[in-house]
C-alpha cells in the first residue's frame, strides 16, 4: 500500500465494517454463542454491538442496564442471554475483538517494508483511518477502560502501549539507518499515541474546523518527521 494512501481506498482495502467484526467474534467464541445459524447470529450481534456502544457513549456503559440494552437492539432478554452471560463478558468480548482488529491492521501495514520513514507514515495513517472507521469502538474502550477487572484492563493498558512499541521500534530502526535523530524515544512515542488519540476524542474540535482525516495524517506525519528527521 501507498504511503500516502487515501481514506476512501484504505476503506476498500481492509475489511471493517461492523458485519464482519461481529462474523470475526462468532467464529471466535463458537463455543459460548448459542445461535448456530451463522446469518442470523450476525445480525443480531451488529444489533446488539451499536445499541452497546450507542448508551455507552450516552450515558456510560456501567449506567447501561440490560434492559436499556434489551429495548435497544430490538432483542429480548433471552435473546441477548445466548449471546453472553453477563453484562461485563459482553464488555470484554467487546473491547476483545477491538484489540485484535486493532493490532492485525496495524501489523499488516509494515509487514515487508524495511524503510522506517514509510513505516512511520504507514502506522500514523493506518491508526488515524482505522479510528475513523471505528470511531464509536474507539472512543468506547478509551471511556470504558476503567470498568474492566484488573485482568482485562491490563489487557487494555497492553493494547494501548502495542502501537506506542510499534512507534517507538520504527524510530529505533530509523535511528540505526541515521533516518532519524538521537531522541527521547519511548517520551515521543507516547506523545505521538496521545495526538493519535486526539482524533477520535475530539473529532468535533476538527469537526468545526472543517479538518478531515486526511488532513490530519498528512500534517501529523509532516509535525512528526520534522521533529525526528536528521537534517
Amino acid at each position: 500500500m501507498n504511503a500516502d494512501l487515501k481514506f476512501v481506498t484504505f476503506k476498500s482495502l481492509v475489511s471493517l465494517s461492523i458485519e464482519d467484526l461481529c462474523r470475526e467474534l462468532l467464529l471466535g467464541n463458537r463455543e459460548s454463542i448459542k445461535i448456530k445459524k451463522e446469518r442470523v447470529a450476525v445480525k443480531n450481534l451488529v444489533k446488539i454491538f451499536n445499541a452497546a456502544l450507542t448508551l455507552s457513549n450516552q450515558k456510560g456503559f456501567a449506567a447501561m442496564s440490560l434492559r436499556d440494552l434489551s429495548a435497544e437492539a430490538g432483542l429480548s432478554m433471552g435473546a441477548l442471554y445466548t449471546y453472553f452471560k453477563s453484562k461485563d463478558e459482553l464488555l470484554r468480548m467487546i473491547q476483545r475483538q477491538g484489540r485484535m482488529v486493532v493490532k492485525r491492521v496495524l501489523k499488516g501495514q509494515i509487514d515487508g517494508i524495511h524503510d522506517p520513514r514509510i513505516q512511520l507514515r504507514k502506522v500514523i495513517r493506518a491508526h488515524l483511518y482505522l479510528s475513523e472507521v471505528m470511531q464509536p469502538w474507539f472512543y468506547f474502550s478509551y471511556m470504558e477502560t476503567k470498568n474492566l477487572g484488573e485482568k482485562e484492563q491490563k489487557k487494555a493498558i497492553e493494547a494501548e502501549l502495542f502501537t506506542e512499541k510499534i512507534l517507538i521500534d520504527i524510530m529505533k530502526k530509523g535511528r540505526g539507518k541515521s533516518v532519524f535523530r538521537p531522541l527521547e524515544m519511548e517520551l515521543t512515542g507516547a506523545v505521538m499515541k496521545a495526538m493519535l488519540q486526539d482524533w477520535y476524542l475530539k473529532r468535533w474540535k476538527y469537526a468545526r474546523r472543517r479538518i478531515s482525516v486526511e488532513k490530519y495524517a498528512g500534517f501529523l506525519i509532516d509535525f512528526v518527521e520534522s521533529y525526528l528527521l536528521v537534517r
